[in-house]
């Protein structure tokens, strides 16, 4: 048996990526010891009847004490109280991380608190669902997903490959990019369209021209998708929003634009221009699937759930 990549790795935070990562982690056998802390204790103890580490405690001090890699896996804004909290405990060689998907944000909130010595990587593992919580993760979350890292300046290649070979025996496949670019591009791929959904399934919820009961009933539509994405947790998506805010704007702002394009073409009855734009976008989703990003299955990759038989 291959000896565990760290000693002790401490997750702060356990909901979908952080339980993911425990799950992942002891398949692998990637640490000798998991550390995980969560400020719920009804969260924690969740954690613990579900076996995803080797200690718990609510106190994230405690958990990054003497770990060898340290990932921190909370909403965004709160990304500088954690390395605050921790800072004290963080031993000299360690690697600390995060999964944040915003950048910038993140490391000028974190990078104040990192004692010398401890190699800050800021990294964003391109993976989830619209689930939260320890119960939401699975060890296969990252399989055939991108890991993005935002490495600074001074960043160490020896501890920056032994954190991109962790994500890999994650199942991840692994890049770098600079942190603006890195928010610019998830504003885009991610953030809008997220946005887009709640602003959708928000309009609809606002209706008085189409009861709820009509919503609910005719979901099987197009409006049934945008609830997944609508359904995220608010607390990560309210983050996301206040602390990739340019990027997101910038990104909006391009959106109306050609929103206005589409209105003015369907008010003239310009079907080329609707036709072109269709066509487009269609190949793009072909893209996503040879890609791998997908699979080209019915109802957008997802499998049917087998309706028991009628007695």
């Amino acid at each position: 048996m291959t000896s565990p990549m760290f000693e002790k790795i401490a997750l702060v935070g356990i909901g979908l990526i952080g339980s993911s990562l425990a799950r992942v982690i002891r398949r692998e056998g990637l640490a000798g010891h998991v550390a995980i802390s969560t400020r719920s204790a009804a969260t924690l103890a969740r954690a613990r009847e579900l076996g995803l580490g080797s200690s718990y405690t609510t106190d994230a001090k405690e958990a990054a004490r003497d770990a060898d890699l340290v990932i921190v896996s909370v909403p965004v804004g709160s990304s500088g109280a954690v390395a605050q909290e921790i800072a004290p405990a963080l031993k000299q060689g360690a690697i600390l991380t995060d999964v944040g998907s915003t950048k910038a944000s993140v490391i000028a909130q974190m990078q104040p608190h990192v004692p010398g010595g401890v190699h800050f990587i800021p990294g964003h593992p391109l993976a989830g669902t619209e689930k939260s919580g320890p119960d939401a993760g699975f060890a296969d979350l990252f399989d055939n997903r991108w890991c993005i890292f935002t490495p600074l300046p001074d960043t160490d290649p020896e501890a920056l490959e032994r954190l991109s070979e962790f994500w890999r025996r994650c199942g991840a496949n692994i890049d770098t990019m600079d942190p603006q670019h890195h928010d610019m591009t998830l504003a885009i791929v991610s953030h809008l369209p997220h946005i887009i959904a709640y602003n959708i399934v928000g309009t609809a919820d606002d209706l008085e021209s189409v009861t709820k009961t009509e919503v609910i009933k005719y979901s099987a539509s197009g409006f049934r998708d945008f609830t997944r994405l609508a359904a995220s947790d608010p607390t990560m998506w309210r983050d996301v929003c206040l602390h990739n805010k340019d990027a997101i704007l910038e990104m909006l702002a391009r959106f109306s634009e050609d929103l206005a394009f589409l209105q003015r073409a369907i008010r003239w009855g310009d079907g080329d221009k609707l036709f072109d734009l269709f066509t487009r976008t269609r190949a793009v989703r072909r893209s996503i699937i040879e890609a791998g990003q997908d699979i080209d299955a019915p109802d957008f990759g997802r499998q049917a759930v087998e309706r028991p038989a009628k007695s």
